[in-house]
């Protein structure tokens, strides 16, 4: 018989196949990571997908703002030329009106500047029709007559072949910059159309900003462009001081008379910006506006509100779950276990109905009609014309969580005590200990554990629960969990959501670290 390995001249182990034995056992040991790697690659998948990703969505949306600046970019670099002053600011000049033409023209193409103003309307009310209103009518302002004028000078510019091999010359976007930027909007309306570039007729937007360019550049400018139809620019150019010309910015006012209104303009500015604090501050109650960060008004002021009484109700309820399972956990672990596991069959009984069935049977028991209430008139405790009032508050709330959730405290408190001997509360009763001594000094101790567990689990729960407190909560037993679902589902307000969801995230975060500074997470355990 030969050995597996063998000792070479210089003195370094060998393998069998002839590989350093060091070497050899860390190419072992590296396929063994690997394939247990490959085992848990599929969970860390589903991981990855269903909870880091959302949350890491979450995340950004909460702070995401870039619509703004997407939709209109050209009129929030105008904006940044105007100072909003409360109280005693004006309308932006023509120049950002130009911008917003161009923006706005684009816009109602590809029907952005509704979802524009769905978002602005969140943080100043009517801007969601006013932006609809200015998409319907942005093609019928008074600017045709610049293109009329330009077709007057020379038919040339209603040829669109014309436009083309111009715009696409070197030296172009510095003789005529806002042309420029709005025939890149003019290709992407042709393109999004379908359409030949070259086929279709410029709109009127497009040649307002040609006037705007050659009344304003200075002559210099346009002499120095030398590419194809340069004559004809400059022939142009001679021309524009004699055109008749239009107000955009009384074309947008005549439209709207909103448009003169600085809180609009001071709310595009403030949320002009790809990120935004906005949602956050909204989420405590507060506000950006265009002077700065204020308190919202004070019959707005609710979510504030929402999270102490979450936070207060989720910890009632996790009490009463403390009180009403240790009891029952104490009795099952302490049962023959026929016994018990006959009774443990009834705890885990409520999670095989279904959680609408459950919270709607407490809605029949607990209504002013209800069981309940009839049993108390039928026993003379109370009168029937004052029947107690247990649903649609935080009554009926707590009843029903506490009833939904007591399963999740019972098990991890059996697992626990299921695994403390006997012997050592019998040990302290023979050296003279009362039964209150023995289960308070030895026993509880030891059932600590179990009890963090279910705190945690039922806590947690009990702050992101929405079904039961919609149905039995009423107006003062809803969750700020409510109003995240109502932003999500009806509102559409899914930044406002992402951020109250992200201040949710922390504040658990924040007492599990609390509660491991104090108690100490590995003294959790679930038996």
């Amino acid at each position: 018989m030969t050995d597996a390995t063998h000792t070479p001249s210089d003195g370094a182990m060998l393998s069998a196949d002839g590989m350093p034995l060091k070497k050899s056992l860390q190419i072992a040991l590296r396929r063994q990571k690997l394939r247990a790697l490959m085992l848990i690659a599929p969970l860390l998948l589903f991981v990855l997908i269903s909870f880091i990703a959302p949350i890491a969505d979450m995340l950004f949306r909460s702070v995401e703002n870039d619509i703004v600046s997407e939709t209109l970019p050209r009129t929030v670099i105008a904006l940044q030329n105007w100072d909003y002053d409360d109280g005693n600011a004006e309308a932006p000049d023509s120049d950002v009106f130009a911008a917003l033409y161009v923006d706005l023209s684009e816009a109602e193409e590809f029907k952005t500047h509704t979802r524009l103003g769905s978002r602005l309307n969140y943080e100043t009310t009517g801007m969601s029709s006013l932006l609809r209103k200015t998409g319907r009518g942005i093609g019928r302002l008074d600017t045709d007559i610049y293109t009329e004028q330009f077709e007057a000078i020379d038919p040339k510019w209603a040829d669109p072949a014309v436009w083309t091999v111009m715009m696409e010359q070197p030296g172009i976007a510095e003789a005529l910059p806002e042309t420029a930027s709005a025939w890149k909007s003019w290709q992407r309306i042709v393109t999004n159309k379908g359409d030949v570039l070259a086929e279709e007729k410029p709109e009127d937007f497009v040649y307002t900003t040609l006037y705007r360019d050659l009344s304003t550049q200075p002559a210099s400018a346009i002499n120095a462009y030398g590419g194809a139809e340069a004559d004809l620019l400059k022939a142009a150019d001679s021309a524009v001081d004699g055109f008749e010309t239009v107000s955009l910015r009384d074309e947008f006012i005549k439209m709207d008379k909103d448009w003169a209104d600085p809180q609009v303009w001071g709310t595009i500015e403030a949320f002009s910006s790809p990120y935004t604090a906005g949602y956050f501050l909204a989420s405590v109650d507060l506000q950006l506006t265009p002077s700065g960060i204020e308190e919202q008004p004070e019959n707005q002021k609710v979510y504030l509100l929402l999270f102490g009484r979450t936070m207060f109700m989720s910890m009632v309820i996790m009490g009463s779950c403390i009180l009403l399972g240790y009891p029952i956990a104490y009795l099952l672990s302490n049962l023959p276990l026929r016994t018990s596991n006959l009774l443990l069959i009834l705890v885990l009984l409520p999670f095989w109905t279904s959680l609408l069935v459950r919270t709607s049977a407490w809605k029949v028991l607990l209504q002013q009609q209800g069981v309940i209430n009839d049993i108390l008139v039928w026993l003379g405790l109370v009168s029937d014309g004052d029947r107690l009032v247990m649903i649609n508050n935080q009554f009926g709330t707590i009843v029903a969580m506490t009833h939904i959730l007591l399963p999740f405290m019972i098990l991890p408190l059996y697992s626990v005590m299921k695994t403390i001997p006997q012997t050592y509360v019998r040990a302290a009763k023979s050296l003279g200990a009362t039964d209150w001594t023995a289960f308070w000094r030895v026993y509880f101790p030891q059932s600590v554990p179990g009890i963090g567990a279910g705190s945690i689990l039922v806590f947690i729960l009990s702050i992101g629960y929405y079904i039961t407190p919609e149905l039995v909560g009423g107006t003062t037993g809803t969750f700020i969990s409510n109003r995240i679902a109502y932003h999500i589902s009806s509102s559409l307000n899914w930044g406002l959501a992402a951020a109250l969801g992200t201040i949710l995230l922390a504040v658990v975060l924040l007492l599990y670290w609390v509660y491991d500074r104090i108690v100490g997470i590995d003294n959790v355990s679930l038996g």
